[in-house]
């Protein structure tokens, strides 16, 4: 019988690279920024996050040519309950985490969310923090004191504010500034204002301020003004 229809075996070489090709095709590129993203998920917040959910997808699309960004959903609601959710680096997954989070009654938990991005920072570098909030409820110099921590270690807190209530403006404002990061307030009916402003978070924490600001240039508006008001920092 001859052997000329058998398979051939392959040269150690040809083996080589198959085994290279296959490592390459199932290794996971390394982000260039990564992102906590803060959500108040009590009562109020439910149309809010909503919202956040449908267009959280902005912050992936507009840094994938920058290197890729991972994010960290955050959130707290009701009596107490936080939880922080796993490092994602797709936009399905992250839209999996958040659809499983219903909005209920309680206080504001900012201080956590402030010692949390602290103890994350400390293993992996932060980029930045990203707040989606309307009101404050807490002892405003404690959190000026992890807004200062914050902005020692580097992480920018950029606080985007629903609504404008004017005790928590003054809150907002001053964390944003102790941390050198920047405050924004959004109109609650406007889901362009926050996909803009999300997406110009994101493209800070993967290229930096020169992307930013190139970015603000292209969207300009509220995305403008966030790219300015960081420059003052």
């Amino acid at each position: 019988m001859s052997n000329d229809n058998l398979p051939k075996l392959s040269s150690s070489a040809e083996v080589a690279e198959f085994l290279r090709k296959a490592a390459a095709a199932t290794t996971v590129k390394p982000v260039s920024g990564r992102l906590i993203f803060a959500l108040d998920a009590t009562a109020s917040r439910q149309p809010t996050w909503d919202r956040a959910c449908q267009l959280q997808g902005e912050m992936f699309v507009e840094t994938a040519g920058l290197g890729g960004l991972a994010i960290q959903l955050v959130w707290y609601r009701g009596l107490g309950e936080f939880d922080a959710g796993p490092w994602v680096s797709q936009s399905a997954k992250l839209v999996r985490v958040m659809s499983g989070v219903f909005c209920q009654g309680g206080i504001t938990q900012l201080a956590r969310v402030l010692k949390h991005a602290i103890a994350e920072t400390q293993k992996h570098k932060i980029n930045a923090l990203v707040f989606v909030g309307d009101c404050m409820e807490e002892d405003i110099e404690e959190l000026a004191a992890l807004a200062g921590e914050l902005g020692l270690l580097g992480v920018p807190i950029f606080i985007f504010h629903e609504g404008g209530e004017p005790v928590a403006a003054a809150a907002f404002r001053r964390l944003a500034r102790l941390s050198h990061g920047a405050y924004c307030r959004f109109d609650a009916g406007s889901a362009q204002q926050l996909r803009d402003l999300l997406g110009a978070v994101a493209v800070y924490a993967a290229g930096g301020n020169q992307a930013l600001e190139e970015f603000g240039r292209r969207k300009g508006g509220l995305v403008l003004q966030l790219a300015h008001r960081l420059q003052k920092e």
